[in-house]
């Protein structure tokens, strides 16, 4: 296991990370805006369950095979690129008609905590990131070093779900505000549409040549 120190210094960054500008946040944040809190609360729940996928591919050893593999590393930012592109599409076209879920709509929150997860898990540069992140916070002589980077993991994963909670509810808070102008409807759909759709274009175009 991790010594306490190692443990409150890996905290301590990884609440940085978590916090800076990044696709997670920025996308939980447009929601928030756009949808409400419960909507980005799901959505940021979802991500933070993606991130457990990306730390079981680096403790497996699978982010290093995908790294490895130009050809698989490109169709797996190109998968999560176009999903990235398709939710930013669907923005666009609700035209204002997206709105926070509603009691007759029991399933929605289910639908953005998928959608969170998908965006997250199809996000290589996440993989990557945990790849070269994690090791540098364990010592082969506190035991599995396996062992130790999935309890990091999971202490990453923790933290980026206080924080994803408390965007959403803070970006819940002011687009409830917003909401009581129905002209401003139409509009915060399309930036976080427009938010989607250049996530998508950075995430495609973004060089990840292994090396």
């Amino acid at each position: 296991m991790p010594s306490l120190d190692t443990l409150l210094a890996f905290l301590g960054l990884s609440i940085l990370i978590t916090l800076a500008p990044g696709p997670d946040n920025l996308m939980v944040i447009g929601l928030g805006l756009a949808r409400g809190r419960r909507a980005a609360f799901a959505f940021g729940m979802g991500c933070a369950a993606g991130c457990l996928t990306h730390i079981a591919w680096a403790t497996l050893g699978i982010a290093a095979l995908i790294r490895s593999s130009a050809g698989l590393l490109l169709a797996v930012k190109l998968a999560g690129a176009a999903y990235l592109l398709w939710l930013g599409i669907q923005a666009l076209r609700s035209g204002g008609s997206i709105a926070p879920a509603s009691a007759g709509q029991p399933q929605a929150w289910q639908r953005d905590l998928r959608r969170g997860f998908l965006a997250n898990a199809l996000n290589p540069k996440v993989g990557l990131f945990f790849l070269a992140f994690l090791p540098q916070f364990t010592d082969p002589a506190h035991g599995s070093v396996s062992l130790q980077m999935g309890v990091l993991g999971l202490l990453f994963a923790a933290q980026t779900v206080l924080i994803f909670g408390g965007l959403a509810l803070a970006a819940g808070r002011i687009g409830a505000l917003l909401a009581r102008r129905p002209r401003l409807g139409p509009w915060l759909d399309r930036l976080c549409g427009i938010l989607f759709i250049g996530l998508a274009l950075r995430l495609a175009t973004d060089g990840l040549r292994p090396d």
